[in-house]
């Protein structure tokens, strides 16, 4: 056994220290948390519904903490079972689990609906009178910006049964499509048995470009059998929203997702048409790496081909201390909680054949602490991977203080640590490169993880505005169709760039973010300029950055972005701001091309 294969997480710190074990005593001790959170969620309803119009502030307090110990109850709970299925998501016992907690969960939420509907009913003064409470602090922003929905909420018995559905409806349709694209095993030449998609999307690193092309032509191939089943999951999910959106009267679909991230409809478009502005870059981008691998025009898999021979990989126990130490040396509290990950088993980084794909931190709860998953396959992408997914987790971290309604942040600062995480890791990597070749590689890296972050984002940002509304107009979308919405908006991006060949027209359909959060792929763009400027602040300032860093990092979201971005000051509400984190892109890109100038001319 490898090290990488003992770096498992402990999921019995989510449960009672008395009832954890494994097996049937974890679900045991799921159930007791689970009845626990219902018994006290009875106990709140009969002492608060259809009275919240008359709390003082004293009694706003009260009912705000009583709602924060249900909620930790049972998130965690159901973070227990979320994160087993993650690691496997084959084993019958963890989605039964997941469909356990989520039925029950959704019978405590529905138990406790009343609050909200009445709480964006209290008038406005006395709401903000309430607001201004002595010791609310640890919910006053929560409970503003609930307000917030108060013109796209429905009656309370409208509001039940959309609840009680929900666990029938989009959540199921999730976890089915999740656990899908979890099955999808792909031929590959010289392996013995199929690889996960993961394992196989890996493969459009290696420098070999038949070996790129054959590896996705299979995994074209694994994914045809079930593309039928996950475009009728898709298309149930894309009608399932609209219906929402109709009802709730949001005037697009993008308007409710831009809600929850505290961002107008218009600095949202802003932030659209500025990077599709400069989808020029990533162009040049693979224009110059077409003439490096001596290619008259890429085709879709040689985007990701390493440009330099030195591509090796790094072995687990490396890349993690080569992520401690840029921590470390970043922060010596920023070290301390990074290795608190390793060493008390908050991660699981093997690639199985039954594990969720992707990477991810899960917050979890205050009480508790953040686990992260990887599937770490030794590449230099991976200890990136590492790091930012150590970021949130650090983010994370540093938030819970601010307690469960406040540790969250709106997905557009979310990506702001683990952004932050990646420059510090990739600014060391490039320091210990000691060639011409090793740095192109680092730097080749550098700008396709921006294409990626940025570009790619808010092309994806645009499928999905085509087939949203391809959908509210057109009604069910055959995969052809699907499939050509995905091509229009990637050859919008790559222009002659790229060849994008046929096959990868149904590659849209393993993307977990089109199916479970509708909306979300923008804000990676908006985290990764915010993250950007943020990180040239502190190249700027040094080490006197550094305590306001991390205060931004424990606000969590406690203030509104604009709020959070002032304490390292940057001023999100600036028209230009966009234009000037895409300008810091385009310097990476100078850089990367230049170095990939000097490697051609020493042919």
């Amino acid at each position: 056994m490898s090290a990488l294969d003992e770096v498992t997480w402990d999921l019995s710190h989510l449960l009672d220290a008395e009832e954890a074990g494994s097996g049937a005593d974890d679900e045991a001790a799921v159930a007791a948390l689970l009845d626990s959170a219902a018994e006290r969620a009875d106990s709140f309803a009969e002492a608060h519904e259809g009275r919240v119009a008359e709390l003082d502030g004293a009694g706003l307090r009260e009912a705000m903490s009583e709602l924060a110990a249900i909620s930790e109850l049972a998130g965690r709970a159901a973070n227990f079972a979320h994160l087993r299925f993650a690691a496997d998501t084959e084993d019958p016992a963890n989605g039964a689990l997941v469909q356990l907690v989520s039925e029950r969960a959704t019978a405590i939420q529905t138990k406790l609906l009343f609050f909200e509907l009445e709480w964006v009913e209290v008038d406005e003064a006395r709401a903000e009178e309430l607001l201004a409470s002595d010791g609310l602090e640890f919910a006053a922003h929560y409970l503003r910006m609930e307000r917030r929905y108060r013109p796209h909420l429905l009656s309370a018995p409208e509001e039940t049964i959309s609840t009680e559905l929900s666990v029938t409806g989009r959540g199921a349709w999730t976890r089915l499509f999740d656990e899908l694209t979890s099955a999808i095993r792909v031929e590959l030449e010289g392996e013995d048995e199929p690889q996960p998609l993961d394992v196989a999307l890996s493969n459009l690193f290696n420098p070999d470009r038949d070996e790129r092309r054959r590896t996705a032509e299979a995994v074209t191939g694994a994914l045809e059998p079930g593309l039928r089943t996950r475009a009728y999951v898709f298309n149930t999910l894309l009608h399932d929203k609209a219906i929402k959106d109709r009802l709730r009267h949001y005037p697009n679909w993008l308007a409710s997702r831009n809600l929850s991230n505290e961002a107008s409809d218009e600095s949202v478009q802003a932030l659209v048409e500025a990077v599709k502005s400069r989808y020029r870059l990533a162009r040049r981008w693979y224009e110059t790496k077409a003439r490096l691998l001596g290619l008259e025009r890429l085709a879709d898999y040689d985007r990701m081909a390493a440009v330099s021979e030195d591509d090796v990989e790094i072995p687990w126990d490396r890349g993690r201390e080569l992520v401690l130490d840029s921590f470390g040396s970043f922060s010596e509290q920023a070290g301390e909680v990074a290795r608190r990950f390793f060493e008390e088993r908050w991660i699981d980084a093997p690639p199985t054949p039954s594990k969720r794909g992707g990477a991810f931190s899960a917050q979890t709860v205050p009480s508790v602490h953040p686990y992260v998953m990887l599937n770490y396959t030794g590449r230099r992408r991976d200890v990136l991977t590492l790091a930012h997914e150590l970021g949130h987790g650090l983010h994370q971290t540093l938030a819970r203080e601010q307690g469960v309604f406040h540790q969250d942040t709106p997905l557009t600062v979310a990506e702001t640590a683990s952004v932050f995480a990646e420059e510090i890791v990739f600014g060391r990597l490039l320091a210990d490169a000691d060639d011409p070749g090793s740095r192109l590689g680092l730097l080749a890296e550098a700008v396709e993880g921006q294409i990626a972050t940025v570009f790619r984002q808010i092309a994806m940002n645009q499928f999905e505005d085509c087939v949203h509304t391809a959908r509210r107009s057109e009604g069910e979308l055959a995969v052809e169709r699907i499939g050509e919405l995905w091509h229009e908006t990637q050859h919008e991006l790559l222009g002659d760039s790229v060849e994008i060949t046929d096959g990868y027209r149904s590659w849209w359909s393993y993307v977990p973010h089109f199916i479970g959060t509708p909306g979300y792929v923008y804000a990676y763009a908006y985290g990764q300029l915010l993250a950007l400027s943020v990180y040239r602040l502190y190249t700027e300032r040094g080490e006197e950055m550094v305590p306001s860093y991390l205060e931004l990092l424990a606000a969590g979201g406690s203030r509104s972005p604009e709020e959070l971005g002032k304490i390292v000051g940057v001023d999100l509400t600036d028209p230009g701001f966009w234009d000037s984190g895409l300008d810091l892109v385009e310097d990476q890109l100078e850089q990367a091309v230049a170095a990939a100038e000097a490697v051609i001319a020493a042919r």
